[in-house]
């Protein structure tokens, strides 16, 4: 059947900037629907019905009129973090097609001369500011969808407290149409100017000579984190999480999350990755919440309580980590049936009670054994000597398919 739906993208230019095709569409409509500002940019000529989006936002009024030609319209390219992604996941491809304009992305990135394979590009449109935390490396360049005009301000913010208050921002209002506009300037001295609330801000990362540098990598320093002493240390993490071998779009849980470590550093080895944080401790789940928008994630899903009782309902995961609570009872067993096959499991134990229900489960299941002997150099009078740090057990397994 012929698309019954069509998605047009349409640019602070107006009706004057679609091509011939989306013109065509827009005049054959029988409906309209978009947001208030898009359906103001369409010129009298333009016949069918209007109509909004409902408040709050639904797709279900355009999913009512399947069968009848309709015309859905979006700011710029309706695929990128638009509503013609959301309609892509409910809608048969053969019964929608979208026409993009350019987006507000490479809009901006002409406007800088940036190239657009270089940057990268987020969102903060009903997204927390506290994500862009992970993006945050010296010579990065990141282009930001502003929720509204505030937004350029909460960013200068994050970025001071971060460490980054020389980096250089530009902040580009109605790109593409008659009030374009760009104000520049550094997160340091951000002097919060009055500013549209459709703006997009660009950002030229720049690190103080002081801010610690946070890699991708696995291991972050231990004093990245606040915690409580409850912490897998930075040498026993990169380890554990080289054998979780963290793939973009997978689950994991952080069973006994203590304080995050483990997920956080799970999800910012890619942007798709997700965690959920299973802790109990009421102290220690204000360290999770602390350190996932310090260190950037603030996706993290923390699940207040104790497994296995907390593991019911949850979706199922494609690896675990269990850093605490292996010796209590249920929880391998109902970890190991809740992982998806294929899955990675991997469990730490530093007591002598811990490590033999890892033997005892290895002897069962399967998995590798792995000890981790961590010493570091310390003063010893006027000398140096190794200070040994606990052992660690690790049990690594992957569930048969």
């Amino acid at each position: 059947m012929s698309p019954w739906l069509t998605v047009v993208g349409i640019g602070e230019d107006g009706f004057k900037g679609l091509g011939k095709n989306a013109r065509r569409v827009l005049l054959g409509a029988s409906r309209i629907v978009g947001g208030q500002r898009q359906l103001d940019l369409l010129p009298v000529c333009i016949r069918g019905e209007q109509q909004l989006w409902p408040s709050p936002f639904s797709l279900e009024p355009v999913l009512a009129l399947r069968g009848e030609p309709v015309c859905v319209l979006a700011s710029g390219d309706p695929m990128l973090f638009g509503v013609g992604a959301s309609l892509a996941r409910r809608v048969p491809q053969d019964e929608m097609q979208v026409l993009p304009a350019p987006s507000s992305y490479s809009l901006a990135a002409a406007r800088l001369g940036w190239p657009l394979q270089e940057v990268v590009t987020l969102s903060v449109v009903a997204r927390p500011v506290a994500a862009l935390g992970a993006q945050l490396f010296s010579g990065v360049r990141l282009l930001v969808l502003s929720n509204d005009s505030l937004s350029p301000a909460a960013i200068a913010a994050l970025l001071r407290e971060r460490g980054f208050g020389p980096s250089r921002l530009s902040v580009l209002e109605h790109l593409g149409g008659d009030a374009e506009r760009r104000i520049d300037g550094t997160a340091s001295d951000w002097n919060d100017p009055a500013i549209a609330d459709l703006n997009l801000v660009a950002i030229e990362c720049l690190a103080d000579p002081a801010t610690p540098r946070l890699s991708r990598l696995a291991g972050l320093p231990d004093a990245a984190f606040q915690h409580d002493g409850q912490l897998t240390k930075r040498d026993v993490r990169a380890i554990t999480l080289a054998r979780l071998a963290p793939i973009p779009g997978e689950l994991l849980w952080d069973v006994g999350a203590g304080s995050g470590s483990i997920g956080i550093e799970w999800m910012r080895a890619h942007p798709s990755c997700r965690a959920l944080a299973i802790e109990a401790d009421a102290g220690r789940q204000q360290l999770i919440e602390h350190n996932r928008d310090a260190l950037g994630v603030p996706g993290l899903h923390l699940i207040r309580g104790s497994a296995p009782q907390a593991l019911d309902g949850l979706e199922a995961p494609d690896a675990i980590f269990i850093g605490g609570g292996v010796t209590r009872e249920g929880v391998l067993d109902t970890c190991w049936a809740r992982l998806k096959p294929g899955g990675r499991l991997v469990a730490n134990a530093v007591t002598l009670q811990s490590e033999t229900t890892l033997m005892a489960w290895r002897e069962r299941h399967g998995g590798e054994l792995t000890r981790i002997h961590i010493a570091q150099a310390q003063p010893l009078g006027g000398f140096d000597t190794w200070r040994q740090a606990l052992p660690i057990t690790l049990l690594d397994l992957v569930k048969p398919l």
